[in-house]
């Protein structure tokens, strides 16, 4: 069976719900699929005023463990056009998994959130693909066949690179559409279908 990681890190719980779109997705197609948030870089004193969503349920992930999973979806909100520094810590923590060729092969593939609807958000995700190329995996993205992404009827997230939604940093406090959430879903589902295609054709590293 596929393995699929969904790994994320929210701080008011918009990536968190996109995140559990894109496992049930993934869980759709037949993969076997757990749900892990990077650690929290801020005090915890200062997250509490700022309003964070401390109370999250997914378990903390190792480095480690990366390499067990067949793909690796990484879900994390845009901080001025890139990843969240949460992310880039954990990510940047990954120096012997690169050394032993240990992501080879896998497939790597981003979702986000932004504030705004010209907050950052492809270019989030188009970083947060560098990262992944570097590591040696296959990239995913969110294809046209999912037309939701090609909605002109209603303000949504949704790009070619990658799920997203809008989390209107305006105190009204926007949670993801249902088109978003379809949105992840389906990049679940492709993410753990192409997985599953590469582990059937003998490509990638040596778990």
């Amino acid at each position: 069976m596929t393995k699929v990681l969904v790994l994320y890190y929210s701080s008011y719980g918009h990536i968190e719900t996109l995140a559990s779109a894109v496992a049930e997705g993934a869980r759709q197609a037949g993969a076997s699929v757990d749900i892990r948030r990077v650690p929290e870089l801020v005090p915890e004193d200062v997250a509490r005023k700022a309003g964070y969503r401390l109370n999250q349920s997914a378990p903390v992930a190792q480095v480690s463990e990366l390499p067990n999973y067949d793909a690796i979806v990484i879900g994390t909100p845009t901080r001025f056009g890139n990843m969240a520094s949460q992310m880039k810590n954990f990510l940047d923590q990954c120096g012997g998994l690169w050394f032993e060729d240990r992501l080879v092969g896998k497939v790597g593939s981003v979702f986000t959130s932004t504030g705004s609807q010209h907050g950052g958000q492809e270019s989030t995700l188009l970083a947060t693909h560098t990262v992944l190329l570097h590591l040696g995996m296959v990239v995913v993205g969110l294809p046209y066949s999912f037309k939701g992404q090609l909605r002109m009827d209603a303000i949504t997230g949704g790009t070619p690179y990658g799920a997203s939604t809008l989390a209107e940093d305006n105190g009204n406090d926007r949670q993801p559409s249902d088109n978003e959430l379809e949105g992840a879903r389906f990049q679940g589902r492709h993410v753990a279908q192409v997985a599953a295609a590469i582990a059937a054709a003998g490509i990638g590293a040596q778990r």
